[in-house]
């Protein structure tokens, strides 16, 4: 081989080597998962909510569909949340059908959000918020998968206590969210790592298995979301 011919090959090797690397520091939070959680209140089956978390190009999109049982009928929730790789959000649509119609939109950019409520054939309402932090946990009402991405955002290497910016979408409500590792557990002979999740009015534990969100426990309104 010449020497012409060795210094291209050796140059390709290290072009080769160069998108290796480069497509190894591309890292997300996130695995693939897809499952359905059962809801129960009082030990009674409430709903249930069917989900999945994948990538899509470099972000990573996070799906919910809840149908929840009432006396007034049967409510069905649609959720749709595209996260970076790192869990901050990009955007969520929401959906809600039953005992009222709505729909929303949120955009985000950084520690903003812009959103964008329609109901029934009312004009839309629009309102903007401003966060700490760019990593704003998403925690819509009966759309339990986004509890799994909470778990994603806590740093598991340096436990503790947490807080996280919060935004319950339906009722367009900012907070904070605080979560806490409580080591591993015991539940019906396995084990799980959970976590308590603590907002100014909601209390809950995940259990988890991995990145696999096992169960939720609310203790004060006796409900689980079991998963299948």
């Amino acid at each position: 081989m010449s020497s012409a011919a060795k210094r291209a090959t050796m140059a390709a090797l290290v072009a080769a080597l160069a998108v290796s690397l480069s497509a190894g520091s591309s890292t997300s939070i996130f695995t693939r998962d897809k499952g359905t959680f059962r809801i129960l209140v009082n030990g009674q089956q409430a709903g249930r909510e069917d989900f999945e978390i994948a990538p899509s190009g470099s972000n990573w999109i996070v799906r919910g569909h809840a149908e929840i049982q009432a006396a007034q009928g049967v409510t069905q929730v649609n959720g749709k949340l595209e996260l970076h790789a790192d869990g901050t959000p990009v955007r969520y649509e929401w959906s809600t059908e039953g005992g009222k119609q709505a729909s929303g939109v949120i955009t985000f950019a950084g520690p903003s959000a812009s959103t964008e409520l329609h109901m029934g054939g009312k004009l839309p309402y629009t309102q903007d918020f401003k966060f700490n932090s760019p990593q704003i946990a998403i925690l819509d009402n009966n759309l339990y998968d986004q509890y799994a991405v909470l778990a994603r955002l806590y740093d598991w290497d340096k436990k503790g206590t947490q807080t996280f910016s919060v935004l319950v979408p339906q009722s367009l409500t900012p907070g904070t969210v605080t979560v806490d590792s409580l080591g591993k557990q015991q539940v019906d002979g396995k084990e799980f790592d959970e976590l308590r999740v603590k907002t100014e009015d909601l209390e809950l534990d995940l259990y988890l298995d991995g990145p696999r969100l096992e169960r939720i426990v609310a203790p004060t309104s006796n409900a689980q979301i079991l998963r299948d």
